[in-house]
């Protein structure tokens, strides 16, 4: 299982140069990243990879991240799994975004990526839209920690793999988190995903199962009519 998850992060990081150089185009034409972007650090209450005081978090943090993962173990972005009509499901093979549009595709691409041990994308992905849906500051704050905590952090076993540029984009963003702190993040794993991950996902058992428990049974024959019953002989003279 470890080396399969390593050679599936190997995978990403090659899929990463292409998604990376999409993301910071759209973003320099939006006027969104300056050139002189500085990396972030201890100022803030999150943890950078590049960060020296990594090697310093106290046993208290220890202690809270543990509490915290298991109350949301099982429970995070768990979505109603809905049983998709078949022309919904075949229409999830046109295009990535027809299945991140609908419930039941994403738990199907979710299953999917669960035998490919990168579940994380997904619930990264379901946190962050979360995210953007919320208005409250205190709890953007919170659910801010709580996403760069369970996914961003190199300590997390859920980290998701991200490059270095959108890293400092997000430590910059975190000295005044709000709901859309990830969504460069969020941008780049969604181009992971569809561009690494969907493409084995068409092609997977988890989909061509699914079209062919989704398929009408054939109508039952019609009965055979009843064979008309013959008159007794003539009594004999």
């Amino acid at each position: 299982m470890g080396s399969e998850r390593v050679e599936m992060r190997k995978r990403q990081m090659q899929v990463h140069q292409e998604a990376a150089a999409s993301v910071l185009q759209a973003s320099q034409r939006m006027g969104n990243t300056p050139a002189n972007a500085s990396n972030a650090c201890c100022f803030c209450w999150c943890c950078c990879c590049s960060c020296s005081c990594l090697t310093v978090r106290s046993e208290d943090e220890t202690i809270q991240r543990t509490t915290f993962e298991r109350r949301t173990e099982g429970t995070t972005n768990c979505e109603e799994n809905p049983k998709p009509s078949r022309e919904d499901a075949l229409s999830w093979g046109i295009s990535f975004e027809r299945v991140m549009k609908s419930a039941a595709g994403r738990n199907c691409f979710r299953q999917f990526l669960q035998t490919e041990f990168s579940e994380e994308n997904m619930m990264f992905w379901l946190a962050c839209e979360e995210l953007k849906m919320e208005t409250n500051k205190t709890v953007v704050e919170e659910k801010v920690r709580q996403i760069y905590e369970d996914f961003i952090s190199i300590l997390s076993p859920k980290e998701v793999s991200l490059d270095s540029r959108v890293r400092e984009v997000i430590n910059r963003n975190m000295l005044e988190p709000t709901s859309h702190t990830f969504e460069d993040a969020q941008q780049q794993i969604y181009t992971l995903m569809q561009r690494d991950s969907y493409p084995r996902f068409i092609n997977s058992t988890t989909y061509t199962d699914l079209l062919k428990s989704l398929e009408e049974p054939s109508p039952p024959p019609p009965p055979a009519a009843a064979t008309p019953a013959l008159p007794p002989p003539p009594p004999e003279p």
